[in-house]
């Protein structure tokens, strides 16, 4: 069976930049209540870009750092809670932005730990010779599902995108770890699509088309398999925390960083953080963060490193990579 290596990343985010300061001129917050629990600073916000557009965007950066060309690629996937449409899929938006001609396409809906997913699934493709080179994106514009009247919401959450080229290797993805939970958790974080009416109803069912959710369990559900999903894939891997040169978690809160760094006995510098800049952009998080490393030199070739991220459904999920760049 074949490994997998990622060859090339790109990201995109959108050039409008709003401050916390900003915000509580349209909610009742302000920069020091949403600094000091969340450690986001700003984020980026679309102006009519639309979630495929991001991901067409980090997906050419993407393809540039690998060297290939758009028709090379054999598999599209795009992770998303926020898509473009129903029909056709975001994954197939992208393919005619960019002119990927030869690739399957189609989109995961995970949430926050999409990409992880999204990485996962590729990754079986190439490894039993089904695909040979694949194109994985986290792409979200939450600013269109987000309730802006909503303090704890609102405060949270950006828009933008984030890419991965993998291909066939000889080193590259050591392991992969994914959990889900639709029994216990898929209240605590949720946002209804389109109501179910059809001329064959007595009523339709009263449902809110934004993001909602609990905090409190989110946090409390976060650290916990944030913990998990790290010791479960350096368990499978055979290897140990201090083996690990990098982890590039979910950004949604930098004290649910801290609590995990603390429960590892591990130091915070061995996290990437970005959220400070970007708030929590679900899905694309991770690539976002993984593209910043990447662009800036901080990845050396023989670095491992673990993708970590939880979201609703609830899921979760790890991924360990041995860097090849």
């Amino acid at each position: 069976m074949k490994n997998v290596e990622i060859i090339g990343t790109g990201s995109c985010v959108p050039e409008r930049i709003v401050t916390n300061d900003e915000l509580s001129t349209i909610v009742e917050t302000s920069d020091e209540w949403i600094s000091t629990r969340t450690g986001i600073s700003e984020r980026r916000i679309s102006l009519g870009e639309n979630t495929s557009d991001l991901a067409a965007k980090a997906a050419l950066e993407a393809l540039k750092d690998s060297k290939l060309e758009a028709k090379d690629i054999e598999l599209i996937i795009v992770a998303t809670t926020s898509p473009d449409s129903y029909v056709p899929s975001t994954a197939c938006i992208v393919q005619g932005l960019i002119g990927a001609s030869n690739a399957a396409c189609f989109d995961i809906s995970a949430a926050c730990t999409g990409f992880i997913f999204a990485l996962n699934t590729a990754a079986q493709y190439i490894k039993t010779g089904v695909y040979k080179t694949a194109l994985v994106i986290g792409a979200e514009v939450l600013s269109k599902i987000m309730d802006w009247k909503d303090r704890n919401t609102c405060v949270l959450f950006g828009d933008g995108a984030g890419a991965a080229v993998l291909r066939a290797g000889e080193e590259g993805i050591m392991n992969t770890y994914m959990a889900s939970d639709g029994i216990n958790g898929r209240e605590f974080l949720r946002c209804f699509a389109a109501q179910n009416k059809n001329p064959f109803m007595l009523e339709s069912l009263d449902v809110k088309d934004k993001i909602t959710m609990n905090g409190k369990e989110v946090f409390r559900f976060a650290v916990k398999v944030m913990v998990d999903s790290i010791e479960k894939v350096l368990e499978a891997a055979q290897s140990n925390i201090e083996d690990i040169d990098y982890i590039i978690p979910h950004q949604a809160n930098i004290r649910i960083i801290e609590f995990v760094a603390k429960k590892l006995k591990i130091d915070m510098s061995k996290f990437f953080i970005n959220l400070n800049k970007y708030g929590n952009t679900s899905g694309a998080t991770i690539p976002i963060a993984l593209d910043e490393m990447n662009k800036q030199g901080l990845l050396k070739r023989g670095n491992k490193v673990i993708f970590i991220g939880f979201g609703g459904g609830l899921t979760w999920g790890s991924v360990l990579v041995k860097w090849t760049i």
